[in-house]
C-alpha cells in the first residue's frame, strides 16, 4: 500500500487532541464502556415502565427512526456536549454535522424511552453506576422524524 494511503489525518497517536486530556492514540483506542450492568438493574427494576432501548450504534442518532411508529416526533434538544474525539474526526474529515449525528453515535450512546415520570428514577440508578445521565429530548405526536437541536445547530431528518 502506498505511505500515502496508510493515514490520511493531521494527527500523530502521540498529538494532543483539544479538550481531551488523552493524546489522539489512547482517544482512538480507549475502551468503550459496558452498559451492561446499569441496564440489567434498570430492567429488573423498571422493565414493565420501559417503552424502548436504542443502542446508538450502527445508525448512530438516526436509529430511533427504525422502532418508533410513524406519528412520532423525536425532538433530541438536550445532547450532551460532543466529545473531543467526534470534534477532531470531523474536522479531519470534514463531514459535516448534520451526517456526524448520522454516522456516529457522538458520545451519547444508550437511549432509554421512558414516560417523564420515571425518567429520574432511570438517571438516578445510572449515576450509581457513575455513569452520567440526562433527559435529552422527548417524543410528540407528528409525522415520523427525529430533530436534533444541538450545539452545532437543528439538524432534521
Amino acid at each position: 500500500m502506498p505511505n500515502e494511503l496508510v493515514y490520511s489525518g493531521k494527527y500523530k497517536l502521540t498529538d494532543t487532541v483539544e479538550g481531551s486530556p488523552l493524546n489522539a492514540g489512547e482517544l482512538v483506542l480507549s475502551p468503550t464502556r459496558t452498559y451492561a450492568p446499569v441496564i440489567k438493574r434498570i430492567l429488573d427494576e423498571y422493565r414493565s415502565e420501559i417503552h424502548g432501548m436504542v443502542h446508538c450504534t450502527g445508525g448512530a442518532q438516526t436509529k430511533v427512526l427504525h422502532f418508533v411508529n410513524d406519528n412520532c416526533k423525536v425532538v433530541k434538544d438536550n445532547m450532551f456536549p460532543v466529545p473531543p474525539l467526534f470534534k477532531a474526526i470531523k474536522e479531519c474529515s470534514g463531514t459535516d454535522w448534520k451526517e456526524m449525528y448520522q454516522v456516529f453515535n457522538m458520545g451519547h450512546r444508550m437511549e432509554i424511552y421512558v414516560c417523564p415520570e420515571m425518567a429520574n428514577s432511570i438517571i438516578a440508578i445510572s449515576k450509581e453506576f457513575n455513569i452520567d445521565a440526562q433527559v435529552i429530548g422527548h417524543i410528540e405526536e407528528g409525522e415520523k422524524s427525529l430533530t436534533i437541536k444541538s450545539e452545532f445547530g437543528e439538524f432534521n431528518y
